[in-house]
């Protein structure tokens, strides 16, 4: 078996999804240069961290962190375009993976009960063939020993792309679009909200905003990268 391993990645080697040298066989989506290099935001354990500052005043959010830094042209946000526009799903459910570990071990995070990937419209769905949060939800669910719910938080419109709109234009794009199909699944339940990039948070101030209106919840948000940092 070892043998056809081998001949496979000589004929079709895998690839680091963020700098492109091939994978050595111990090693899964990145190379082990990128897993240590790659820059991380460490923010699950600090307080009013970059990103929780972003939402002062916009939701209420217990405690937010990304995994990575989001920088334009970086290797993040090839890794990223990797899994959204090329298909490979399995970076956001490795990523969900490893930072589920960590966040399982934050005093911050570590007590959620219900994961919840920013949903995509229907025909959004359909063009793309999966929710790119979702998969990442998937992976820290299973570090997180939590229930994904990808169903109850809906979206009830389709918006137009984010890429390129101003911050108002993100939060005009995406106010009133969602809907909640039970509230009681939700009711008095610590819900971890997810994304796979943080920019302007819009989206998230949008999602956060239906949640808080539930009894009893407590939102805090997670994503694969942020540009605040």
């Amino acid at each position: 078996m070892k043998f056809f391993s081998y001949l496979i990645d000589l004929f079709y080697p895998r690839l680091c999804q963020a700098c492109g040298r091939a994978l050595l066989s111990h090693e899964r989506v990145l190379c082990n240069y990128c897993s240590i290099q790659l820059p991380k935001t460490n923010f699950q354990n600090k307080q009013n961290n970059a990103i929780e500052v972003l939402f002062w005043g916009r939701a209420d959010i217990v405690a937010a962190a990304s995994y990575y830094k989001y920088s334009k042209g970086g290797k993040v946000q090839h890794l990223i375009h990797q899994m959204k526009y090329q298909g490979f799903r399995e970076v956001g459910y490795y990523v969900g993976e490893v930072f589920g570990k960590t966040l399982a071990k934050s005093e911050r995070f570590k007590e959620i009960d219900i994961i919840i990937p920013v949903p995509l419209h229907k025909s959004k769905l359909i063009k793309r063939g999966f929710n790119q949060s979702e998969v990442f939800a998937d992976g820290l669910g299973k570090s997180m020993a939590a229930t994904v719910d990808p169903e109850n938080l809906y979206r009830k419109i389709a918006s137009s792309t984010q890429t390129k709109k101003s911050r108002w234009e993100r939060y005009q794009n995406v106010n009133d679009i969602f809907g909640i199909r039970d509230v009681s699944l939700f009711e008095n339940k610590k819900l971890l909200l997810v994304d796979d990039v943080i920019t302007t948070g819009s989206t998230i101030e949008a999602c956060a905003s239906i949640l808080n209106q539930i009894e009893g919840v407590e939102v805090s948000v997670v994503a694969m990268a942020s540009a605040a940092f």
